[in-house]
């Protein structure tokens, strides 16, 4: 297992690294004024998008992109250092059309999408013309497991009829968000075991009985794309907008996470690097007690323990990357396990080393001059986004279990028992 980055990911880390440092940073306070003055997304991010396409940076997440798709077909692994990159400017990633919940959506729609779904909305989304969200969570009951939804659909001649209530569906307040991806439970299959009476849905936002109630703040940080509550109130759409088979949805959304937490997991990894570094400048440059931060024994601890945790949380999730690009080749269940370690890794992660970095800037730190205190916040919401640390736990634990009991009995050889050493086992030639 090599992890080194290959020589066309090395490459492309290499140019976006210089298209941000030449033209996202110097527009990065013109971006916060825009958004702080409502005007979401700013103008100029469509040029910057033009200019990253030119550039051959664009849809570089798709593992199965077509040839006659626009973007740079990477696997997992090659891709994963370049979400690293992008993760150190949270908006960058819509300039590459590597944003979140689109890509995961984009998948969804390449693996399931019928023809004509393919040409109405996975065709746009390519292209960067639109916008999309993934309405999963719901308000009155634990979303982390997927069985307990509760927004229905049924079958009414040649329509599908939605009602429910969804929150914290992140993208939903973007101006250009057209399509949202609705799970939704069978309202006929109250019969079926829980894996298999939800379906998934394509909703244009547009459609009446549709409403977004609010775009919901979190820890006081207002997202302008939205972490939206919306209401789904005897919606009908066409039935041809089912994506997939019905009964399918929970099996279509599990497909959907394994990617998705390598590329949050690894943009989170990036806001460590960047915490880590504005920490340790920080360190040199400020004195306290008649000598700088640096030489403070505490604050090089810090900066130690977060160097030795970055580094162990991105192996881990580079890990997991190349399972997931192994494909069949290996244990599903393992794979499931080892991307439920890297989503709890990746948020603990954020809020230690950008905890350590806000201490060494002091109030500063905890003012909107620094990137630090919405990294914080980012990374207090990934401890929820896409199931709690918990149920990640849970995860990774139960499948220890299920490899103890395959082998039950075969760690005994290691005991020493009261016989083996009266009568020890003699050696023969």
């Amino acid at each position: 297992m090599d992890f080194a980055l290959s020589p066309l990911a090395l490459a492309l880390r290499d140019r976006l690294l210089a298209f941000m440092d030449r033209y996202l940073l110097p527009y990065n306070a013109a971006w916060h004024a825009a958004v702080a003055a409502g005007d979401y997304p700013p103008p100029f991010v469509e040029d910057l998008k033009a200019l990253a396409r030119e550039e051959g940076l664009w849809n570089l997440f798709l593992p199965t992109l077509r040839e006659d798709e626009p973007g740079t077909r990477l696997n997992n692994l090659d891709y994963a250092p370049l979400a690293e990159a992008m993760g150190r400017l949270p908006w960058a990633a819509e300039v590459f059309n590597c944003q979140a919940p689109d890509t995961g959506n984009i998948e969804l729609l390449h693996r399931f999408a019928t023809p004509a779904q393919r040409t109405r909305w996975l065709v746009p989304l390519l292209h960067g013309q639109m916008r999309s969200a993934f309405a999963m969570s719901e308000p009155d009951v634990a979303s982390s497991d997927p069985t307990n939804l509760q927004t229905t659909v049924r079958r009414e001649g040649d329509d599908l009829v939605l009602s429910g209530r969804k929150w914290f569906i992140t993208g939903a307040a973007h101006p250009h968000c057209q399509l949202l991806i609705v799970l939704c439970r069978n309202a006929d299959a109250d019969s079926e075991d829980g894996h298999h009476r939800h379906s998934m849905v394509l909703v244009p936002v547009n459609t009446p009985g549709v409403q977004i109630v609010r775009n919901i703040p979190v820890l006081h940080h207002h997202a302008p794309e939205g972490h939206c509550e919306i209401l789904l109130r005897s919606v009908r759409v066409p039935a041809d907008h089912l994506l997939g088979d019905w009964g399918a949805g929970f099996a279509m959304a599990q497909a959907r996470l394994g990617p998705g937490r390598v590329h949050h997991c690894m943009r989170s990894i990036g806001q460590c690097e960047l915490a880590l570094r504005l920490a340790t400048e920080r360190a040199l440059e400020r004195t306290a007690f008649g000598k700088p931060l640096a030489e403070q024994a505490n604050v090089q601890e810090w900066l130690a323990e977060s160097r030795i945790e970055i580094d162990q949380a991105r192996l881990l999730v580079l890990h997991a990357a190349w399972l997931l690009d192994q494909g069949d080749a290996v244990d599903a269940r393992s794979v499931r396990a080892q991307v439920a370690a890297i989503k709890l890794v990746a948020a603990r992660l954020q809020q230690r080393v950008v905890d350590r970095a806000m201490q060494v800037f002091g109030a500063m730190g905890m003012s909107p001059d620094t990137p630090l205190a919405a990294f914080w916040t980012w990374g207090r919401a990934l401890r929820l986004m896409d199931g709690p640390d918990e149920v990640h736990l849970r995860t990774v634990a139960r499948h220890e279990l299920a490899q103890a009991r395959a082998g039950l009995g075969a760690s005994a050889a290691y005991f020493t028992t009261p016989e083996q050493l009266r009568a020890p086992p003699h050696l023969s030639a």
